[in-house]
């Protein structure tokens, strides 16, 4: 082993930082520290994978930062792995800063090993280091970064602990000179390799290894700088080293690896029992546990109806509909209204039926704001407990079911918090398949917190009964829907692997600061949206479209759904935006205008209902036109006719509900 050396300054017009590290590991909460928060984000070129950039003050000077995807290898499994790949083989990375579980070393060391490979300046910071402290875990990490030759910096990201030695470390970082020896054949193979290669960014011994690794990836890098009797040559090179071998080359590196990482853990990590590290340990078993997991879900998933439903949906709207708006805002915005405008068009807009004020920001502001942010406080505290990976292994077996796996249900749960969000982190998923499939089944059975906490809401005043048939119904569609969906779209699955993250206790500020962040975007989005809506009503009951578009829909909105007339009002502003559509139906019920078997069918369409119209477009960027297209043209007709069938069977069983 040998120590690291200084990098001679580079050009300082050019000096980014990359922020590379394993998923769950706190890099983006570095990033947003070392930042402030001032970030832009946009699409890596020619994928669809969103990649963040800032900048910070360290030494005097200003420093580009880019917060790269989580990895679990830097020979690319998945775009987002992939895109960190090419950040680091084709960007100009002054250094590149590890951020590491400091609980879960073995894991993120094989990650340095591949960066030392690349040659290039690294600093590595061994964030969780409480986390770590309480689990029992010593980690020397003076006698660390002297054996690999890099800055180790300990630190705690949440509390902003020690980032400013990170910070001091990025000034001049190190390249390190620390090397692994593979198997002589493997030696040779990459000497040979070497010969071919042109000059680049990175170690020519690290473009050698992902070759012999079977990298697929990464031959367009080859053929793009390498001539045809070259590219001949390094396939023959790397199928003689393979013939040498009984197991796949990639395999026998990443041995080489752990053997390395397993060398320096056992110098620089020491473990001590913890009565604190068992207790977090054993509850974390326990929510993976194929008996007793499922109680704690249902006890979760009470909580979520209690918490969101009755104190958010109930309590919280009540006080904000009834009161705040229904005897002050209201009756005001309506007398000054009426001073200047007595009647007439302009009154109308603002303060009619279909007003500005009394209708898009009563239900913007009045039903759903509530009810967005007790489900954000709420998957705040999920997401920062560490319990949403565990969810995963638990629906893993169900969800294979459907060509899926475990890791699918993540953008599921994130599509109570927004469909249109989820869709985007289907990127998560192998396959194309996979994330075709799970795009589908978010447009058409998930409903977004909003809609979600206003559906909670309506059947909090009915029985137990009317829920388990709405829930039933809606799980059983999109299970039916997904089994068929993996007949028909063609691909493959693909394994399920999964880093689970030890529970923890939330944060405060954590939480708060990701509920006001997402309140925020949830204001700028979809108070527009009600508007839109609001006036796409105004201007079809002004011109009278409204009443011939109820008359035509009478049949199938009366007659096969079992619905008055004015729900036809909460499906067309249900496309604008799913809990508008939600928030109408409520007011129907508050009116007395549905019963109890109608509110059970309208929830069971307006859930399965076409998804809004934001979440269409990312539908069509992230699938394209076509599929989007062929997806909406699926789910309208087929979301009225489950909510019909519904209908007739409530009707003839006679339930009550």
């Amino acid at each position: 082993m040998h120590h690291g050396k200084r990098t001679p300054d580079r050009d300082k017009a050019r000096r980014t930082i990359a922020l590379v590290g394993n998923p769950n590991v706190g890099k983006s909460v570095v990033f947003g520290a070392l930042t402030g928060r001032y970030a832009t984000v946009s699409n890596y070129p020619g994928t669809t994978v969103e990649v963040s950039r800032g900048s910070l003050r360290a030494g005097g000077d200003t420093l580009g930062v880019i917060d790269t995807p989580g990895v679990n290898s830097l020979v690319p499994m998945s775009e987002d792995e992939r895109v960190t790949r090419d950040i680091l083989l084709n960007d100009d990375i002054f250094c590149a800063v590890q951020v590491m579980d400091a609980k879960n070393l073995r894991r993120s060391l094989l990650i340095t090993l591949q960066l030392i490979e690349m040659g290039l300046p690294l600093t590595l910071a061994l964030n969780m280091y409480d986390e770590a402290g309480e689990r029992g875990i010593k980690i020397d990490a003076a006698w660390l970064s002297d054996a690999i030759g890099v800055e180790c910096v300990p630190t705690i990201a949440t509390q902003g602990w020690n980032l400013d030695k990170l910070k001091d470390s990025l000034i001049r970082p190190r390249i390190s000179q620390y090397q692994i020896r593979y198997h002589a054949a493997i030696e040779d193979g990459i000497g040979e390799i070497i010969k071919l290669l042109p000059q680049a960014r990175i170690f020519a011994r690290s473009l050698a290894v992902m070759a012999l690794c079977g990298d697929t990836t990464i031959r367009a890098w080859f053929s793009s700088r390498l001539d045809a009797a070259a590219l001949k040559k390094t396939g023959e090179i790397i199928l003689s080293v393979q013939s040498k071998f009984g197991e796949p080359l990639g395999y026998l590196i990443n041995k080489w690896r752990l053997k390395a990482v397993d060398a320096l853990l056992q110098k620089s990590v020491s473990k001590e029992g913890n009565s604190k590290g068992r207790a977090a340990s054993f509850i974390g078993s326990v929510t993976m546990h194929p008996v007793w997991g499922w109680p704690i879900l249902l006890a979760v998933l009470y909580l979520m109806y209690e918490f969101v439903g009755v104190l958010g949906a109930g309590v919280s709207v009540d006080i904000l509909q009834n009161i705040v708006f229904g005897k002050y805002l209201n009756p005001w915005a309506t007398r000054v209204v009426e001073l200047i405008f007595p009647s007439g068009l302009i009154h109308d807009l603002i303060v009619g039926q279909y007003g500005i004020v009394t209708m898009a920001l009563t239900y913007a502001i009045a039903i759903i704001l509530p009810v967005v942010g007790f489900f954000f406080i709420f998957f705040s505290f999920l997401e920062d407990s560490g319990y949403l990976p565990r969810l995963a292994v638990m629906v893993d077996r169900i969800f294979k079911l459907m060509g899926l796996n475990g890791k699918a249900v993540l953008p599921m749960v994130l599509g109570l918090g927004c469909d249109t969000m989820a869709t985007m982190t289907t990127r998560i998923l192998e396959t194309k398949k996979e994330r075709m499939i799970v795009t589908l089944l978010l447009a058409l059975g998930v409903p977004c917190s909003a809609q979600l906490g206003v559906i909670l809401g309506m059947l909090g005043s009915l029985s137990l009964s009317a829920t388990v048939v709405w829930a039933t119904v809606v799980v059983a569609v999109m299970f039916i829907v997904g089994f068929l969906a993996s007949k028909v779209v063609q691909g493959e699955a693909s394994d399920f692997i999964l880093e689970i993250p030890p529970i923890r206790m939330p944060q405060l500020s954590n939480i708060v600061l990701k509920t006001l962040v997402r309140v925020q975007w949830y204001l700028k989005e979809a108070v527009p949206l009600f508007i839109l809506g609001t006036l796409t009503l105004f201007a079809l009951d002004k011109t009278h479209a409204l009443y011939y578009l109820e008359a035509v829909t009478a049949p199938l909105i009366k007659g096969f759904l079992g619905l008055p007339i004015e729900a036809t009002q909460a499906f067309i502003v249900g496309f604008l935006r799913r809990d508008y559509g939600a928030a109408g139906l409520l007011a129907l019920q508050q009116q007395g205008k549905l019963d109890h078997a109608q509110t059970v069918v309208s929830l069971v369409t307006i859930t399965l209902f076409v998804p809004c119209v934001a979440n269409l477009f990312m539908m069509i960027k992230e699938r394209g036109l076509k599929s989007a297209l062929w997806m909406t043209a699926f789910i309208f007709p087929f979301a009225v006719f489950v909510g019909g069938v519904v209908n007739f069977i409530l009707r003839a069983l006679n339930l009550t509900l």
